[in-house]
């Protein structure tokens, strides 16, 4: 919940949807988000938009009402979390390819999505052990290892992914584990896991669900039940926890590793210089030194 401690207003939001004139609208996207003074990014795609910016309540509301007057846009929903002081350094709106590379083509989710499952549903599914048809439910993280290790649901099925294009691959190798199963894809936000429940279901997994708006509409609608630590998210708060409140995990300036507060009691960790990440690393590369002892 916003209060006066916190007044800064940190939104997310996307939506896949033939957007061919990325090039023009550019210049208007910065343009409104300087005259609002909002910092984050926008990646503007020809499969559709997403978003990560903050400011105060007014200027976040003024974009939202700005962004919606284009029919295309206009039932982008945001989803909310709030911080004591702007998470962002600069304002990035960038042309890319896709939303998020996956280098799968015949993947459009504007053609029609793959079936998705409410944070409240989900709880339920989790509770009780199955779905509403009896079938056992499996998780399945779609983020990279380094954002899964920060937290990710009780049981989950983690590849060890470090970039979303190893995703096909992974998946058609474990076909044989998932076939019997109701599996939910699952990432921050949705958009990931919407890309991966519908590269599922064209390769033929008959029971494929992504969890709508991810882990932070988790969060928000039912808490941390059945969750195991932070979630992950790509600003100076480096996590959120189920309360949807920044914690003391921090980011490494150096190498970018993730830095538990556990972690920094180690007289590796200098803030914004170094870590045990890094110490690991330079250990590491020394030992496989061909000129090493």
């Amino acid at each position: 919940m916003q209060s006066a401690a916190t007044p800064y207003v940190n939104i997310s939001a996307y939506k896949f949807i033939t957007f061919n004139d990325t090039e023009e609208k550019r210049p208007e996207f910065i343009a409104k988000c300087q005259e609002l003074n909002l910092k984050g990014t926008v990646l503007l795609t020809p499969e559709g938009i997403n978003m990560f910016l903050a400011g105060l309540r007014h200027e976040i509301d003024a974009y939202m009402d700005w962004l919606h007057s284009d029919a295309r846009f206009a039932d982008v929903v945001a989803k909310e979390s709030f911080s004591d002081r702007q998470p962002f350094t600069k304002l990035l709106v960038k042309l890319k390819p896709e939303i998020i590379t996956m280098r799968m083509p015949l993947i459009k989710p504007e053609d029609g999505r793959a079936p998705f499952v409410e944070a409240k549903t989900l709880k339920r599914w989790l509770d009780q052990g199955h779905d509403d048809n009896g079938k056992p439910v499996v998780m399945v993280d779609t983020r990279n290892d380094f954002e899964v290790d920060v937290g990710s649901f009780d049981n989950t099925i983690d590849y060890r992914i470090s970039k979303f294009t190893e995703f096909p691959a992974v998946i058609e190798a474990n076909r044989d584990a998932l076939n019997d199963k109701t599996v939910v894809t699952f990432c921050t936000g949705g958009i990931r896991c919407e890309k991966a429940a519908i590269h599922m279901q064209n390769v033929g997994f008959e029971s494929v669900y992504q969890l709508e708006g991810g882990i932070l509409k988790y969060f928000e609608e039912v808490g941390g039940d059945h969750y195991h630590g932070d979630c992950f998210v790509f600003d100076y708060r480096t996590a959120l926890n189920p309360k949807l409140e920044a914690t003391d995990t921090t980011q490494c300036y150096a190498c970018r590793a993730v830095v538990t507060p556990r972690e920094q009691l180690s007289p590796w960790y200098i803030e914004g210089k170094s870590c045990p990440h890094c110490q690991k690393a330079t250990r590491d590369s020394a030992s496989s030194s061909p000129h090493a002892n």
